[in-house]
């Protein structure tokens, strides 16, 4: 007769839940990896589908869309793995409150960061600003007017006429007063002219010949005709606006162009005339008497 083996020499059967702490079934453990991976997929999922939702948003800059993509796969990560651990037993609220404080830290740091991405966000799905335009913003030492040469999730940055860089921040240019020249495709300037008065020398006939030498410097729009505004008349001199469009971008040179040639015009015509862009700079010399 075999007597029965001790407990020490009997075999050890493992079982499923061997193989999990006392009080932990394999079914809490199943669901904690079930929770991890679903939010895993979900992330992945929602990832794509911000990116496709943000590819059909005209305005949508592709540092936005990878942003708002990152942010939203991340939190549903994290949500996935917050429930993973609620299923294994584990005391969540401290992480929770942890979070919490991280976030409200996080938000208090960043807020000037994210001020401005929201505004970033605004300004490119209503497209008040677009690569390549010219605005003009308030800066410290007055109006700032350049061409855009990017827009990003935390300012646009302007190329000025004389060469400089301005970085924008969106917050500003979202509550500011933005004015954009080139919205419209054209843009007016003005050309102040001031001739001096002389016997038989009939108005109508210098405002003719000043148009007619507007209307030939390149540059200025056949469209809209040159026109031109009496300011002032005096018994010693006429003095007149000229009104010319052109392109948003090329006002420099099309103002100099046109300043140019009326002058040429008018000594043409025998006419002793001063021409200046209208606002120019005060010389650094008295003005002519007329």
């Amino acid at each position: 007769m075999v007597e029965p083996k001790s407990d020490a020499e009997r075999p050890t059967i493992v079982t499923l839940g061997n193989l999990f702490p006392e009080g932990l079934s394999a079914w809490q453990v199943v669901l904690a990896l079930l929770s991890v991976l679903i939010g895993w997929l979900l992330s992945r999922l929602a990832r794509k589908g911000v990116l496709k939702l943000a590819g059909r948003t005209p305005g949508i800059s592709d540092s936005v869309s990878q942003l708002a993509a990152r942010v939203t796969q991340y939190a549903l990560l994290l949500v996935g793995i917050g429930v993973g651990l609620a299923f294994l037993g584990a005391n969540v609220q401290p992480l929770l409150a942890m979070t919490a404080i991280a976030v409200v830290v996080l938000v208090l740091v960043l807020r000037g960061v994210a001020d401005n991405f929201a505004a970033g966000v605004l300004i490119q799905s209503r497209q008040s600003v677009k690569i390549g335009e010219e605005i003009g913003i308030e800066g410290p030492d007055g109006v700032i007017r350049g061409t855009v040469q990017e827009l990003n999730g935390r300012s646009v940055i302007l190329t000025t006429i004389d060469g400089r860089t301005v970085h924008v921040p969106n917050a500003a240019l979202l509550t500011g007063v933005l004015v954009n020249d080139s919205r419209h495709g054209a843009r007016r300037s003005a050309v102040d002219i001031r001739i001096a008065r002389s016997a038989g020398v009939d108005l109508d006939a210098v405002i003719t010949t000043i148009t007619a030498a507007a209307s030939g410097v390149d540059g200025v729009h056949a469209r809209e005709h040159p026109n031109v505004r009496i300011a002032a008349i005096s018994p010693a001199r006429w003095m007149l606006t000229l009104q010319i469009w052109h392109h948003p971008l090329h006002g420099s040179a099309v103002v100099s162009g046109t300043v140019r040639g009326v002058a040429e015009a008018l000594e043409a015509a025998g006419l002793q005339a001063v021409v200046a862009p209208q606002n120019a700079p005060p010389p650094l010399v008295p003005p002519e008497p007329f």
